[in-house]
């Protein structure tokens, strides 16, 4: 997986909380036996053995549940008998506990059937998240790829925000983008414009073609599905190209907020004179696709960022200060500044992010002569 992707949670923390929940039906049963044996004749707390399949329900199976009931009946009835309790009691103290045990292992059972279903559909949006969101290869041609990928809804892999980079003849290609809205009409424009830009990113001449590939792709998924909203939704788009050999990069913005480019430690923002609009907006007036060429030297960086990122805001309501925390940054290795960025925004906001996240570092590796150059000086023999 690429550098500072989003990792999950170890799961050491969620093993100790499941191991606590299988053993507190048992503690709970044992801790109500000790003190209804060590409190006095006329006080009785036999009846909180309710606890036991109670509690059951929520963490053990239905067959666990039922035995942890039948635990607590018997239970009951050896304290009953113990205690000189009339057969009256003992019976209407039995009647509750089978209740609550026929309860707790219904609860069980549906309980068990939701996390099974829950299973299903996580192992299929695992499958989807591969075939739409690919994994970036950490190297393509003469640049090093690092990626931060964060869906702002709970438990979601896949939001509007979507990225790809793909080797292609004498180049690098790379395209970040962001969605307008939220939810699963965000994705599946997303994963059209994906669609798009694979089968269109080898064989268009340069970006300004593959933008327009772009527009006839999601016009095309609109007629074909005309009650999808994804014809309804606009998408900003950033398209990079990194041609070998060449210490430059082109760039095309359908709207996109600029990247940042660092040279030598200093932080601006890439010069977009003359951005496109976003796609799916193309209709509202005439468009050129201006690319812009800048300078990209080995050693320099570039990071490509969604709003998620720049529109951040602490609890004051102030914008996340990009371009300041990457200054910061500046010599820091490539693999450590998206880490460092995803836990400073996360802090940022207060805990959370309302939004999808996405950041593309590319930095510009030495082009392969110049190592081989000085790989093979290194190694030869002095005079």
């Amino acid at each position: 997986m690429p550098s500072g992707g989003h990792r999950p949670p170890s799961a050491s923390g969620t093993r100790v909380e499941f191991n606590l929940g299988l053993a507190l039906p048992v503690l709970a049963l044992a801790a109500v036996v000790v003190v209804d044996l060590i409190t006095s004749q006329g006080e009785h707390f036999d009846r909180l053995l309710v606890i036991g399949p109670a509690l059951a329900a929520v963490t053990w199976s239905v067959r666990g549940t039922l035995t942890i009931g039948l635990l607590a009946i018997v239970l009951r009835l050896a304290l009953g008998v113990a205690q000189g309790d009339t057969a009256g009691d003992i019976v209407s103290a039995e009647l509750v506990l089978v209740a609550v045990t026929a309860a707790a292992v219904w609860i069980s059972r549906v309980r068990t059937r939701y996390e099974q279903d829950l299973s299903e559909v996580t192992a299929v949006a695992e499958v989807v998240q591969r075939v739409v969101l690919r994994p970036l290869a950490p190297r393509l041609g003469e640049v090093e790829l690092h990626l931060l990928y964060v869906a702002a809804a709970a438990k979601a892999r896949i939001g509007g925000d979507f990225y790809e980079a793909v080797r292609v003849p004498g180049a690098v290609r790379v395209m970040l983008g962001d969605v307008q809205g939220k939810g699963l009409g965000a994705v599946e424009t997303a994963s059209v414009l994906l669609g798009s830009y694979r089968a269109a990113v080898t064989d268009a001449s340069g970006l300004a073609e593959l933008a327009d590939r772009l527009e006839e792709g999601l016009a095309r998924y609109g007629a074909w599905a005309p009650e999808s909203d994804a014809a309804e939704r606009f998408a900003t788009v950033l398209l990079l190209e990194f041609p070998d050999g060449q210490d430059v990069v082109r760039v095309l913005s359908c709207g996109h907020p600029a990247p940042l480019i660092q040279h030598q430690g200093r932080i601006r923002a890439v010069p977009l004179h003359d951005p496109s609009l976003p796609l799916n907006l193309a209709g509202l007036c005439t468009s050129r696709h201006r690319v812009e060429e800048v300078p990209f030297r080995p050693g320099d960086r570039m990071l490509l960022f969604t709003d998620g990122v720049s529109e951040t805001r602490d609890r004051a309501g102030d914008f996340y200060p990009l371009e300041q925390r990457m200054g910061r940054w500046a010599d820091e290795p490539g693999d450590r500044v998206l880490p460092l960025l995803h836990h400073d925004l996360t802090t940022y906001g207060a805990g959370r992010l309302d939004d999808d996240v996405a950041a593309l570092l590319v930095v510009r590796l030495p082009q392969p002569a110049a190592v081989a150059a000085a790989a093979g000086a290194a190694g030869a023999p002095s005079a």
